[in-house]
């Protein structure tokens, strides 16, 4: 059964959609249970055309019926609905648990609005509890994990753990075929200042910092309440 604080939030955030949106539809289980309601309500005549931010979501909407259009097709989306690792003070997130966050940041980046949807354990006092991944190049990625290490350091995060992310026993790829690197950081005190630190790291493609992008959040409880953040 699905989580109720996570069907609560994907439900709520079906309020911020209208027809003829242009949606972009992010990636991960409290995503996914968007899309899902999202199919029903396309297939009682809601009309909207989706952007997907990973191959799994694309297949998810397929075969529910959304209809599906490419980023440069479409041009500027009205909304994104997304979820979230960690949601901090100021709405700053941490993505890419599920490993597309360079699709999911060029995504809400082309969005007039991006809404987040999550269970309300996502909210936290202090981004950081939760690994930051790094998305990098493949070439000479032992060279760019040093230089993410040392770049960490020198921002002054003691003894950062910067570690390759695996899927069954072999580096995990994201969609675009790239690495990441997940970075356990403890408290991130300025994601925004981090963000900026590592994206300028050569084989930095992305980080999964996304400050100054979400405009509104829904969170739902374990009692199925949700409760609104921003300009939900």
């Amino acid at each position: 059964m699905s989580d109720p604080g996570k069907q609560a939030a994907a439900l709520a955030a079906l309020e911020a959609v209208e027809d003829g949106m242009a949606l972009g539809l992010g990636t991960g289980s409290t995503a996914a249970l968007f899309v899902d309601a999202l199919g029903a309500r396309v297939k009682a005549g809601l009309r909207v055309t989706g952007v997907p931010t990973s191959a799994a979501t694309a297949a998810q909407a397929e075969a529910l019926g959304i209809p599906l259009t490419s980023l440069e097709e479409a041009g500027r989306l009205d909304l994104t609905v997304d979820g979230a690792d960690e949601i901090g003070p100021g709405l700053a997130l941490i993505k890419g648990g599920g490993g597309a966050l360079l699709r999911e940041k060029i995504v809400a980046a082309s969005s007039a609005r991006m809404l987040v949807i999550a269970d309300s354990s996502k909210q936290v006092a202090a981004l950081g509890a939760f690994a930051l991944p790094v998305e990098i190049v493949r070439f000479g990625w032992r060279s760019t994990a040093d230089r993410v290490d040392a770049a960490l350091a020198g921002l002054g995060f003691s003894a950062p753990s910067v570690v390759l992310r695996m899927r069954h026993g072999a580096p995990f790829l994201t969609d675009e075929g790239h690495l990441i690197l997940d970075c356990a950081l403890g408290t991130i005190p300025d994601p925004a200042a981090l963000d900026i630190a590592l994206n300028a790291v050569t084989g930095v493609v992305e980080t999964g910092i996304f400050a100054g992008i979400a405009g509104a959040a829904i969170l739902g409880a374990p009692d199925g309440s949700v409760t609104r953040l921003g300009a939900a």
